[in-house]
């Protein structure tokens, strides 16, 4: 294969005004990808956008994944803007974390509305568009807490779980239209989220690694790449975790 690995394309990314977002956002531009950016906050994503080349090659459109509405919208807005909708990034995500004991049902619904359901909005009216133009490649973004769960994120792990779940699904569904579905499992990655951790919880995350390191938000955006990109032609319904070696 050569040239650009997204050469012409339009991605969908959400939660891509900053973190892991932003870097598969960014990694998707430099391989020739037109991108619109989705966030719930208009700000930050803006200047998103217009870090990564403004109008002629990425938009940021304000949205509420878990609003059917704001998801029509920010796909719309890529037709409407780019020409076609060839790859969709479900990463938008929230944490609520609590104990089960102290966890609330509000902190409950909203994790698994912003994850779950947003996810499930983002794969279904992107599938809707891509089986009808012939095909494309959905990302979805689970967590390595949807593998083995961990205390304080009931909600969370639930939630990342149910991503795969559906993820597997809804390949099934859409194979034979030429519509491929993965997951990846990031595990501990260098972000603003994460760093904010209190330093116990960092260290003790960090010991479970076998490579010694946290990773780094560019290394999922390879792994993004790589599945929205012809060089996983032959992959649909996969986990790939991006873990350094952590809860093998």
């Amino acid at each position: 294969m050569t040239g650009p690995l997204l050469d012409a394309k339009t991605a969908v990314v959400t939660g891509g005004a900053q973190g892991i977002g932003f870097a598969i956002a960014q990694r998707f531009v430099g391989e020739g990808a037109r991108v619109v950016l989705g966030d719930i906050d208009p700000d930050p994503v803006a200047r998103a956008a217009d870090q990564l080349g403004g109008p002629h090659v990425a938009m940021g459109v304000p949205v509420d994944v878990t609003s059917a509405a704001d998801v029509d919208t920010l796909l719309r807005t890529a037709i409407d803007s780019f020409g076609s909708l060839d790859v969709m990034v479900n990463n938008a995500g929230i944490t609520r974390d609590a104990t089960m004991r102290k966890m609330t049902e509000e902190q409950f619904d909203e994790v698994l509305d912003v994850h779950l359901k947003g996810t499930w909005l983002g794969t279904r009216a992107a599938a809707t568009i891509m089986r009808e133009n012939g095909g494309g490649t959905i990302v979805n973004m689970s967590s390595i807490s949807g593998k083995v769960g961990f205390v304080g994120q009931t909600n969370y792990s639930a939630a990342k779980a149910g991503i795969v779940g559906l993820s597997k699904a809804a390949a099934k569904e859409v194979a034979h239209a030429g519509v491929r579905i993965n997951c990846i499992q990031p595990g501990l990655i260098r972000t603003a989220m994460t760093e904010a951790m209190p330093e116990r919880i960092w260290d003790q995350k960090m010991s479970e690694i076998p490579m010694g390191r946290a990773g780094e938000p560019g290394e999922i955006a390879s792994v993004a790449l790589f599945l929205a990109s012809e060089l996983s032609s032959y992959m649909t319904g996969t986990v790939m975790e991006v873990t350094g070696g952590r809860l093998m």
